[in-house]
């Protein structure tokens, strides 16, 4: 058989599954675009509700990523391909993929612990595996910090969960330790009093708890106060340079020394006779 007889066959054969794949295109187009739209009106849902931000934003993730699925396997049966069969395949190839990728769904999973047990919420500053920054979104696999000169950081839930969490601000108050040194022949009690009263005026210092000055310990070069003021965990950064300074700027003033650090050679002559 010749080109010219295999022509309709094969103008019949493409018109159908061309008509076929323009369908499954419009059916993902289509759903695509209404899975987005369910997905806003949801998180809108859940904003105007009250509903906590780092669980909102996961479970419009979470929605969308569902709702693309059966998008995906809607334009798949258009096709005319068993999705039965199809589901099936896609099975088997989960569990291998996912044996492959153990790494993503302990991530998956990290992300679920952390809505359920709330160890931080959108907004908190946080220690997490060694990076300090502010939570700005809890993805499926990834929480995603943002550091104070803006820096995106992006750290897998898992490696979140398998370390040490430090949230600065799940209280609404945080202690200041600073630790200021003094000469070993200035008088103790004068420096506690200058150094008191000069983070008193600080508009950053709470009256309650009240601020204390101590003796922390007796160093080479320095006797070492702990001074800790108390103030709201949402203002220490401003605080600790604003407090840091008038504490240096009293001690100057009063003539109260911050040594360096030093060490006494003693020379010993020897006659060698």
């Amino acid at each position: 058989m010749n080109f010219e007889e295999w022509l309709p066959t094969i103008q019949e054969v493409s018109l159908q599954y061309g008509l076929l794949a323009l369908k499954a295109l419009a059916i993902f187009i289509v759903g695509r675009i209404v899975a987005g739209l369910l997905r806003n009106i949801a998180d809108r849902i859940m904003k105007r509700s009250g509903t906590d931000d780092m669980l909102r934003k996961f479970l419009r993730n979470i929605l969308y990523a569902l709702l693309m699925t059966f998008v995906i396997i809607a334009a798949i049966s258009a096709l005319g391909i068993q999705t039965a069969s199809l589901i099936a395949v896609i099975g088997a190839a989960g569990l291998a993929i996912g044996l492959a990728l153990q790494g993503s769904l302990a991530d998956f999973a990290a992300g679920v612990l952390m809505i359920i047990f709330r160890p931080y919420k959108i907004g908190d500053l946080v220690s997490v595996a060694g990076t300090d920054g502010f939570v700005e979104e809890v993805e499926i696999f990834t929480t995603v910090l943002r550091l104070p000169d803006k820096t995106k950081i992006i750290i897998p839930n898992g490696q979140i969960m398998s370390d040490v969490i430090i949230n600065f601000t799940e209280a609404e108050k945080r202690r200041m330790d600073l630790l200021v040194g003094i000469g070993y022949d200035d008088d103790i009690d004068q420096a506690r009093d200058v150094i008191l009263a000069t983070i008193k005026q600080s508009e950053y210092v709470l009256d309650d708890p009240a601020p204390a000055v101590s003796v922390a310990e007796l160093g080479d070069n320095s006797v070492n106060l702990a001074v800790r003021p108390w103030v709201m965990s949402a203002t220490y950064a401003p605080a600790s340079h604003e407090i840091t300074e008038r504490v240096k700027k009293a001690l100057d003033a009063n003539n109260i020394s911050i040594p360096y650090p030093q060490r006494d050679v003693h020379i010993y002559n020897h006659d060698k006779s």
